[in-house]
């Protein structure tokens, strides 16, 4: 091998580039953020152990009373403001927000206010509400979103949210039911072509729903007016 060719051979590169350098010379602040990492990883547990994890305890010990409220419609005052002994849904949903006990809270609360005809409180909880998964709650809570906006004549809204209320966790119980309320939307709306095909989506789908006994009638009326 020639002189220039031994000038031209060079140290093979290396493939971390030069992070052993980068680690030497920042070893105190990689420190410093380790430590801030574990801090946030201990304050974090901490918070679901010793802070959230009493809140929702004692929020589900309080709620009963309420609920037993609900079930009443002469007493939906308490259940809503409470007795004086027990809290109701609006304290609970807001003293201890992000519980399970709270988030049950604001959809009882947004049924509540429906029944009361207070349209945007209705609004204002239900839409407080987070999914749990529940097969039966999460379309109830859409759906009477869509009741909500449907009665503050918001009908682009209400349709939006009876359009989810069906397709969520579909079921021969729930959809055909707002599968109904979105085709009388769309009439109200002067969209009988849409109208008919969410009927007639019921006649198809959920024939022993029943919504579906009586819904020839419907059919016949929006397509009498297209």
């Amino acid at each position: 091998m020639s002189k220039d060719q031994k000038d031209k051979v060079t140290e093979p590169s290396n493939p971390f580039g030069n992070t052993s350098k980068f680690v030497q010379e920042n070893t105190k602040s990689l420190a410093v953020i380790g430590c801030a990492i574990i801090a946030l990883v201990l304050l974090y547990f901490g918070y679901q152990k010793f802070y959230l994890a009493p809140r929702a305890e004692k929020a589900a010990n309080e709620m009963f009373k309420a609920e037993e409220y609900a079930a009443s419609d002469s007493l939906a005052d308490k259940a809503i403001k409470g007795d004086g002994s027990y809290p109701g849904f609006e304290k609970i949903a807001e003293e201890y927000s992000n519980t399970k006990s709270a988030n049950i809270a604001n959809a009882y609360l947004g049924g509540l206010y429906l029944k009361k005809g207070e349209f945007q409180k209705a609004v204002d909880a239900l839409g407080k509400y987070s999914n749990t998964g529940s097969p039966v709650i999460d379309p109830l809570v859409l759906g009477m979103l869509g009741d909500a906006y449907s009665e503050l004549k918001d009908y682009n809204k209400a349709i939006t949210y009876y359009k989810k209320a069906a397709d969520k966790n579909q079921n021969s119980f729930t959809t055909p039911i707002y599968l109904k309320k979105l085709a009388l939307v769309y009439e109200e709306q002067k969209d009988y072509k849409s109208a008919v095909e969410a009927y007639k989506k019921i006649k198809t789908d959920y024939s022993d729903s029943q919504e579906a006994s009586v819904i020839d009638t419907y059919i016949a009326r929006a397509e009498a007016r297209l």
